[in-house]
This record gives C-alpha cells, structure tokens and sequence, in this order.
C-alpha cells in the first residue's frame, strides 16, 4: 500500500491509500487556521488557539472538560443496594447484562479515540477528541461504582467476565469491533469513514436498549440512582454524538470524493444492520419481560433512532415508524432543566458539577 501525502486531496482510490500517524511536532507546518483540514492537512500540531476553525470541535472540548465535569461518588448507591434485592430475576438479569454491555463499549472508545486523533490534523479537533477520551473513561469508573455498590459481591467478578460467558453478548460484543479493527490493521481512508461511522452508531444507538432498560426502571421507581448515574453518562454521550456527526459532515463538504456512491450506500446499509443488531440485544436482554419494554416497542424505538442518526448526517429515513414510543421516558432523562437525551442536534443549557441537584 502507498501512504497518501498530506496535500491537496485528488480522486483517489480510496481502498488503496493509508492514512500515516500524525507527527508531534511539523516545523514546516501551516500556522493559517483556515487551512487547518480534519484529514490530510499540514499541521504543526501545536495547540495554538488563538485562531479556531472549527469552532464547534473547541466549544464541544470546552463543554466536555470544564461545563460537564462529575464525579460518580457523590450520588450515593445506598437505596439502590437495597432495592435491587427486591428486582425480578428478569429485571436482575437485565441489570447486569446491561451493565457488562457498557463496560465494553466504551472501553473500546477510551482505546479507539486515540486511533482517531493520530489521523486527525485539526488540533481543536484532537483536543475535544482527548477530553471525551477522559469522559469514557469516567463512565467505566461509574460502571465500577455501580456493581461495587449495588450488585452483590460475589456477582461482581461475573459481570465483568459475561462478555466471556454470554455469547450472544460476545457475538454483539465482536460486531462492534469489526469495525474499529479492519481500521486499525488497515488505515485506509475508506476504513477511516467506515470507523467513524461505527464510532457515531455506538455512541448515537449502540447505547439505547442499555439506557431506555435503566429509565424505564426509574420511571417505576425503582433503582433510582442508577438512573442517576446514567443520566449524566447520557448527557455526556449527547456531546459525543455531537462531535462525530459534525466530524462527518465536515468531513463530506472537505472531501466529497471520499464519500462515493458506494460508501455512501454503505453508510445506510450499515445503519440499518447497527439498527438490527441493537434490536436483537434488545429482545434478549429484556426476553418481554420487563413491564413498559416489549419487543414492539423496543422495535419502534430503534427504528426512530435509527431514522434521526441518518437525518443528523443527511439522508433519508429508512424506517416507517411515527413518533418517539417511548416519549414517556423523556422526563426521566433531564438534570434540572437540562437536556440529557440524544434527541436534541446540540448541546444546550449544561449545568457545572457544583450545581447539579438529585
């Protein structure tokens, strides 16, 4: 394979070309923030923030660091240790399986967003990109809180090692890394576009059934501070889904030979198979036992997710599917009156940890 040179980008084959780590430091880098590209482009890779081109990446990176900073510790787990003996075995099984699903997710995005900001040549960019790696990174400590607080001891060990056990979770597990691997082994730019869009899927529908399955328990009155806990992880997820869907669509107005009518096609085949997938687990974590999450509505839920994730990124639904059926659950996901759910294309009205109130 030939690595392409970082300059003015000509209709290439997308298959054949590699994307190169970026350097740490380029002395014959550009300093003219307007000709700062996310791919490709000749950075010096010095932080200089006096001019900003894409100002959405440093008002995201702003947002993540500073504005949304919490800490799980400070939502005590105490009602909810004693309320999840009094779960269904279903509503246990549930919990857990849900739980070691997200462990794993973002597990992968604490390792795959440094993959990402070695090819990205825009350090705005890069700087939001290291402040949501820190973001995963305190979502798998609240997963710790989480289990070391509420599930009991002996379980502990056990959902940590389901994804082992378990394999439908394994197989769901192992469809998600597809992605981020063949990207990894083989940086081509086609894989690059195929890895975000995976990053974009995980972060904007991967996590719904896990998160919906936590407030509608919440809106039973049960496990209260769980859904405590999630909601800030959502909230942070919001920005998240933010900054990849400006990515991609960035990207596609930089270089819209990169975007071919069959990556294009992909894009909208994939989602629709991420859609299908999500369902699946969906079905089988909640096996239509869970009082408010039967498999109709857990369908029709997706299916409008699905069909918002490709109209955030320009295309057309894919799905007949009316409004949101799960509307009811909305409430549920706010933090004062803040917005914490996907549902919004920005982010808006965030509250500093020191005023945050539960």
């Amino acid at each position: 394979m030939k690595t392409i040179q970082r300059s003015k980008m000509s209709t290439i084959n997308q298959s054949e070309f590699i994307l190169s780590n970026n350097k740490i430091f380029n002395v014959m880098g550009e300093r003219d923030a307007n000709k700062r590209k996310i791919i490709l482009g000749n950075s010096t890779f010095i932080n200089e923030l006096n001019e900003i081109k894409y100002n959405w990446a440093y008002e995201l990176y702003h947002t993540m660091a500073f504005t949304n900073f919490w800490v799980p510790e400070e939502i005590s787990m105490l009602d909810d240790k004693k309320m999840f003996n009094e779960l269904t075995e279903y509503e246990k099984r549930a919990y857990k399986l849900v739980l070691s699903f997200l462990i794993v997710l973002d597990s992968y995005q604490v390792n795959m967003l440094k993959e990402f900001a070695r090819k990205i040549t825009a350090p705005e960019i890069i700087m939001a990109l290291t402040a949501q790696e820190f973001q995963e990174a305190l979502h798998s400590k609240s997963y710790q809180y989480i289990l070391e607080s509420v599930v009991p001891t002996k379980d502990i060990d056990k959902v940590y090692n389901l994804w082992r056990e378990d394999q439908v979770l394994l197989e769901r597990n192992a469809v998600i890394a597809e992605l981020y691997n063949n990207f990894i082994d083989n940086p081509t730019l086609e894989n690059f576009v195929k890895a975000l869009i995976g990053n974009y899927l995980l972060e904007s529908l991967y996590f719904y059934s896990g998160f919906t399955f936590f407030y509608n328990l919440g809106a039973q009155s049960k496990m209260i501070n769980t859904m405590q806990q999630i909601k800030y992880i959502n909230r942070d997820e919001l920005t998240h889904v933010t900054l990849f869907k400006n990515l991609i669509n960035e990207l596609r107005k930089e270089y819209k030979d990169l975007f071919t009518p069959e990556l294009t096609k992909w894009i909208v085949e994939y989602t629709k198979f991420a859609a299908e997938k999500e369902i699946e687990w969906a079905h089988y974590i909640t096996k239509e036992q869970i009082t408010g999450l039967n498999n109709y509505v857990l369908r029709k839920y997706i299916e409008y997710i699905a069909n918002l994730r490709l109209t955030y990124l320009g295309f057309e639904p894919i799905y007949e599917v009316g409004e949101n059926p799960l509307k009811h659950l909305e409430k549920l996901a706010t933090i004062s009156n803040s917005k914490t759910d996907f549902f919004q294309s920005k982010p808006q009205n965030y509250q500093g940890r020191n005023t945050l109130k539960w």
